[in-house]
């Protein structure tokens, strides 16, 4: 059986050294090989970038290993939410390389979301964070990317009012917001939008806390999460913006997606 973690791609090369990093990391946890494959987008970076080792996406990957003879996958999801609109696509897409490849199975491991791991891992980088910047009870906004799946929201509000049950009065007013939404009424569990959250508490120190796994075109240095916060402290005076470190290379992720592992594989190996 081949254990592979799958995020969904992306085009910065860190991120997907940030997965293999990862993948390297459960699989000593578990104590089996783990690669590290991407949806979609990663392919499309330059192979020098990733030390001269191209990086597969799901559709390559899949259909290698089944000439090979490959007939068994355990998939370990890396995302923050596979239950959403996300999860149901790539589902449809294994599915699909099915009928396209002659037959295989396959299985998921549970992920961050169906452990109490994410509200721990973002608690622990918000307080890292106040203290490395000496903030004082500084405002918190927990965001996520947004989409059209309410799911994904209803993980992001879990883990917002979890958190929020945990600092206390370590830090002051606490809010879930979406980094952007679909167009249309029917899309106000995306709201408030990071945007007008980020402004909402007015001049002092706001703390951006990121519900995101690897640097992108969105979290990160050069991410669009950082170029909206400069644009809301230019827009108003005296707002101050930090953020805390991402999710995805917490340690408590490794030992989280590790023990589903060995958690599957036992599980299959009395199956």
């Amino acid at each position: 059986m081949k254990v592979v973690l799958v995020d969904n791609g992306s085009l910065e090369p860190s991120a997907h050294r940030g997965l293999r990093a990862v993948a390297a990391a459960i699989g000593r946890r578990a104590g089996v090989p783990v690669d590290a494959v991407s949806w979609k987008h990663s392919d499309r970076i330059p192979a020098v970038a990733l030390d001269g080792v191209p990086a597969w996406t799901l559709e390559a990957w899949v259909t290698a290993q089944v000439s090979a003879g490959e007939r068994d996958f355990l998939f370990v999801p890396f995302f923050i939410s596979p239950q959403g609109a996300i999860g149901s696509s790539l589902r449809s897409d294994i599915t699909g390389l099915q009928e396209k490849t002659g037959g295989f199975e396959f299985s998921f491991t549970d992920g961050l979301a169906e452990s109490d791991a994410l509200a721990a891992i973002v608690a622990d980088r918000i307080r890292t964070a106040v203290t490395e910047r000496q903030l004082d009870r500084p405002a918190v906004v927990v965001v996520d990317h947004g989409g059209p799946s309410p799911a994904s929201a209803w993980v992001r509000n879990s883990v917002a009012n979890a958190v929020r049950t945990e600092l206390g009065d370590s830090i002051a007013r606490l809010t879930a917001a979406s980094m952007e939404s679909p167009d249309g009424p029917g899309f106000d569990f995306n709201r408030p939008l990071f945007i007008d959250a980020v402004r909402e508490p007015g001049p002092g120190d706001v703390l951006v806390a990121p519900l995101f796994l690897l640097p992108g075109r969105h979290a990160g240095p050069s991410g669009d999460l950082r170029r909206i916060a400069l644009e809301a402290q230019e827009a108003a005076p005296g707002l101050r913006c930090h953020f805390s470190d991402l999710v995805g290379n917490h340690p408590a992720v490794v030992e989280t997606l590790g023990a589903a592992v060995t958690k599957a594989l036992g599980a299959l190996t009395l199956s």
